[in-house]
């Protein structure tokens, strides 16, 4: 099994009842690591307990250059006894960036590939040549997402949690981790999740591994597009000074790509009576805050 050491959950913590008595808590799974924080440790957990049953010592992966899940994997192979490669989108930029330094200093062999052969990084002409170069190894897909991941994510939610809350949501990047906590409810409450990318295809996306999982007959969830605030990686004022304000008032970080969004989302909601008067609500906070280095380095500091 998995080798690696996480602090248990802790109790989420409110942060607002509004004037619907509403009440709002935060689930701090960034905490359960130090650095494959959030939804990547139960995302890699059976990933790697997987890679170990088949007689892998070698974890390949995909990422771009900012990628918060290479720089899980990295730690996550390491303290797991893996070697690690991280195929990265795009040229090497020196020096190496907080992201990918990171990874390389945790034993990542990093594989810079252009964005065009990045695309095609599915045929099975790209896998060839990668094994022809790193010999065999167990394939952890871009962002983590599989069964063993999905399976990961359903350990976010314990029975407390399934008996307390109302509604549940999270931010959707792949829409492995929503998949997850759907999976776990198996009905009960309502799922919501917010999207950090612009398009709808993540909702064909979220049934696809739900049909994997074999709960492709639960209804009991849906995605908001209202909240990426331009697309992934994108920002607007608006989220920016939120989330600053939100880590003064509640003394807790969120990033721009995915936290940030889905608790904005969440006190928007709350504040357009989106969910039930006197009912409780729990998001959770899935991680990604070693992304703000980068992101201020590309934005000048807006993140503070």
């Amino acid at each position: 099994m998995l080798t690696l050491q996480h602090k248990p959950t802790l109790d989420p913590i409110q942060i607002e009842v509004n004037p619907n008595n509403v009440t709002v808590d935060l689930l701090r799974t960034d905490r359960v690591h130090e650095h494959v924080s959030g939804n990547k440790w139960y995302k890699l957990k059976y990933n790697l307990a997987k890679a170990k049953e088949e007689g892998f010592d070698t974890l390949l992966t995909f990422g771009g250059a900012f990628s918060n899940h290479i720089y899980a994997t990295a730690v996550a192979a390491k303290e797991s006894g893996f070697r690690s490669i991280g195929v990265i989108r795009g040229e090497e930029v020196l020096p190496l960036n907080h992201t990918l330094r990171f990874a390389a200093y945790n034993g990542m062999d990093l594989h810079y590939v252009s964005r065009e052969q990045y695309r095609n990084r599915h045929t099975s002409d790209f896998m060839q040549s990668l094994k022809e170069r790193y010999g065999d190894f167990y394939l952890v897909p871009e962002g983590g997402t599989n069964q063993s991941a999905i399976r990961g994510a359903e350990e976010i939610l314990d029975e407390k949690h399934i008996k307390k809350y109302d509604y549940f949501v999270c931010a959707v990047g792949t829409g492995g981790t929503l998949a997850g906590i759907i999976s776990k409810l198996n009905g009960r409450g309502e799922v919501i999740g917010v999207s950090s990318l612009k398009g709808d295809f993540l909702q064909k996306d979220v049934k696809n591994w739900l049909k994997l999982v074999k709960k492709e007959h639960l209804t009991n969830w849906s995605i908001t597009y209202n909240y990426h605030f331009g697309g992934y990686a994108k920002h607007k004022r608006e989220l920016i000074a939120f989330i600053n304000n939100f880590k003064i008032d509640q003394g807790i970080v969120l990033d721009p790509i995915y936290t940030g969004k889905m608790m904005y989302g969440v006190m928007d909601m709350a504040a357009n009576e989106r969910f039930k008067p006197d009912s409780k609500v729990l998001a959770i906070h899935t991680g990604g805050l070693q992304g703000i280095e980068g992101f201020n380095k590309r934005f000048g500091g807006l993140i503070r």
